[in-house]
């Protein structure tokens, strides 16, 4: 596994620059959309932790973390539209998926998917990671549909593993290996 610094990539409809504190007043907006939260699992966030100076100070100590590789996701016109990242990169060659599509009229476009499959390709083309996992809310069926697309396979079911609007949901593992990747030149499915 090899660690190097966050620089901008390039997807076939997306460009993922690295994210900044700057950036915090978009996530902030992001976070004031109720829709969002619930897909995020921030339904339970008070209004205090939608701020835009508490979303700079979570910026910044993600940006801290050299385990870490964030991205702000703009569309080709260059519309800033969610965030990607990989955190906890394990030196045995793992990590987790984190992502956001803010803007909803972007939803369902498949632009997710190819943030996705441009960062998880740099992960596995240039960090030499070999897993990419991600945990998501196992009623999330449009998120589902996108990773499983991406080439991410179903590993388990988190038994009411957080809380939603106060009721425990179950959640998903899934994950995607290096070579399983789908729809990225070079990987299976791929262009």
């Amino acid at each position: 596994m090899r660690l190097i610094a966050a620089r901008s990539l390039e997807g076939r409809s997306v460009r993922l620059r690295p994210l900044r504190v700057e950036h915090a007043e978009l996530e902030a907006g992001w976070l004031s959309d109720a829709e969002v939260r619930h897909w995020l699992h921030r339904s339970e966030d008070g209004p205090e932790q939608r701020t835009r100076t508490s979303v700079a100070r979570k910026i910044a100590e993600g940006l801290a973390s050299p385990l870490d590789l964030r991205f702000l996701i703009e569309t080709a016109e260059g519309v800033p539209i969610g965030q990607v990242a990989l955190l906890g990169i394990h030196p045995h060659g793992r990590a987790e998926l984190s992502i956001l599509i803010g803007e909803r009229e972007y939803w369902s476009r498949g632009l997710g998917a190819d943030a996705i499959r441009c960062l998880v390709g740099f992960a596995f083309a240039e960090l030499g990671l070999r897993r990419v996992m991600l945990i998501t809310d196992a009623d999330n069926a449009r998120g589902i549909r996108c990773y499983e697309k991406c080439g991410f396979r179903h590993e388990g079911v988190l038994r009411a593993h957080r809380l939603r609007n106060g009721a425990p949901i179950d959640m998903l593992a899934m994950a995607v290996l290096r070579g399983e990747l789908r729809g990225v030149a070079g990987e299976p499915g791929g262009g």
